[in-house]
C-alpha cells in the first residue's frame, strides 16, 4: 500500500507542493526533520525536507523543485496516486529554544523547510526574523504563511523585482547593525549559506546551517552525506541536518555535490551515486 497524495499545486515555476496522507509519518515529525521518499517500487530514495504536517489529520506537506529524473517524475503525479515509500522521520529536529532574536534566512527552495522552523522559533517564545531570498518575483512562495510564522518577514531578490534588490545577507547585516541577534539559521544553496556564516563569524551569533548534501540510504550506512564539522566527520542524515555554521568545511560540500550533478538526471542514478561515491572515497 502505497501513500496517498491529497492535495497538489504548483507554488511557482517548476516547484510543487505535495499534501501526503502519512499518519506515521506525522506523529513524530518536528521541525528541521526530513523523509525519504521512492516514486515507485525501482525509484531512487530522495530525501526532502518536511516543509509541513497537520498531526491530528496525518497529513505531511512536502515541497520540491523538479529538476532531477525522480523530482520530475514525482512532479507527474496527481491527487489520488500514490507514492510507493515515505520514510520519517529522519534526522535531529532544529535546536528549538528561547534564544530572544532569531534570524531565519532561506535562499530559493529553503522557504519551505524555514517555515515550520520559524514557527517553532516564534511558539517558543522568540522575537522572528525571517529573509526569504530568490532569484525574482516569480519564485517566492509561500509569503503567506510565513508572515504568520514569524515576527516580521523580509523579501530579497536578485534582480529587485520583489522586496530589496540583493541577497539575504544585506537584510541580515541591517538587522545585526540596529539590533542584537542571538541566534540564526540558514537554509538553502549552498554558497548562500556560507555567506550567512561568514557574515556572522566572529560576531557571538550562533549560526546554524540545514544541510543536504546527496543522500541515499538516510541512517548513516552509506556514507553519502558526510561533511566535515570541526574538523570531524559528520553524517547529515543522522547527525544534523543542522550544524554549526561556523564549522563546517563548505568548500569540501560544495566540491563533493558537483559530483553528482549530472548523475541526478539519469534514471539509473540510484545505482550510479554509489558508484561516483566509491570514486571518492579512493581518490580516483
Amino acid at each position: 500500500m502505497g501513500y496517498k497524495i491529497l492535495n497538489k499545486k504548483e507554488v511557482c515555476a517548476n516547484q510543487y507542493e505535495l499534501t501526503i496522507d502519512a499518519p506515521f509519518v506525522t506523529k513524530n515529525a518536528q521541525a528541521g526533520q526530513f523523509i525519504i521518499l521512492r516514486v515507485d517500487e525501482n525509484g531512487e530514495r530522495v530525501p526532502l525536507t518536511i516543509a509541513d504536517y497537520n498531526r491530528e489529520k496525518g497529513e505531511l506537506t512536502i515541497v520540491f523543485m523538479a529538476v532531477g529524473y525522480s523530482t520530475k517524475k514525482l512532479a507527474q503525479l496527481n491527487v489520488g496516486d500514490e507514492i510507493a515509500d515515505v520514510v520519517g522521520p529522519l534526522g535531529q529536529p532544529t535546536h528549538i529554544k528561547n534564544y530572544g532574536t532569531v534570524v531565519c534566512l532561506a535562499g530559493g527552495y529553503g522557504a519551505a523547510p524555514c517555515y515550520l522552523i520559524a514557527k517553532a522559533f516564534k511558539d517558543a517564545g522568540n522575537k522572528v526574523y525571517m529573509i526569504m531570498g530568490a532569484r525574482n518575483k516569480d519564485l517566492i512562495f509561500w509569503e503567506d504563511k510565513m508572515k504568520n510564522a514569524c515576527s516580521e518577514l523580509y523579501i530579497t531578490t536578485d534582480d529587485g523585482s520583489k522586496g530589496t534588490k540583493g541577497f539575504v545577507t544585506g537584510v541580515m547585516e541591517d538587522i545585526m547593525k540596529r539590533e542584537k541577534v542571538d541566534y540564526a539559521i540558514a537554509v538553502g544553496p549552498m554558497p548562500m549559506m556560507r555567506a550567512v556564516a561568514e557574515l556572522t563569524r566572529g560576531k557571538g551569533i550562533k549560526t546554524e546551517a540545514s544541510m543536504n548534501p546527496i543522500m541515499v540510504d538516510g541512517t548513516g550506512m552509506c556514507g553519502a552525506c558526510r561533511l566535515t564539522v570541526g574538523g570531524k566527520v559528520k553524517f547529515a542524515c543522522v547527525d544534523g541536518p543542522d550544524f554549526d555554521a561556523h564549522q563546517i568545511d563548505f568548500d569540501e560540500v560544495i566540491n563533493r555535490t558537483k559530483i553528482y550533478k549530472e548523475i541526478e538526471k539519469r534514471e539509473d542514478s540510484c545505482n550510479l551515486y554509489k558508484q561516483a561515491d566509491a570514486l571518492v572515497k579512493t581518490g580516483e
